[in-house]
């Protein structure tokens, strides 16, 4: 089994992404700096990513909790549109 994706797993970077996903951020910008200094990320590509991780079975494999809440959200913010 490969250390960085697994077998046939997330990879370092999307697990690294949901880990961020279930921290609690204190103040404005703490988020946005976080993924730019601990995932050497734009903040737009984070979302992009993040948000096709929705949709990964794998990823709902990983951490169903943080997956489903986020997928809330998600539809949530869809439908006030």
């Amino acid at each position: 089994m490969d250390e960085d994706t697994g077998e046939r797993g997330l990879g370092r970077r999307e697990r690294d992404i949901l880990a961020l996903e279930r921290r609690g951020f204190s103040g404005p910008g703490a988020k946005e700096r976080a993924i730019r200094e601990e995932l050497d990320l734009a903040p737009v590509r984070y979302y992009q990513l993040l948000n096709a991780l929705l949709d990964d079975a794998r990823a709902l494999a990983h951490d169903p909790v943080t997956v489903n809440r986020l997928r809330r959200v998600r539809e949530r913010r869809r439908s006030e549109r």
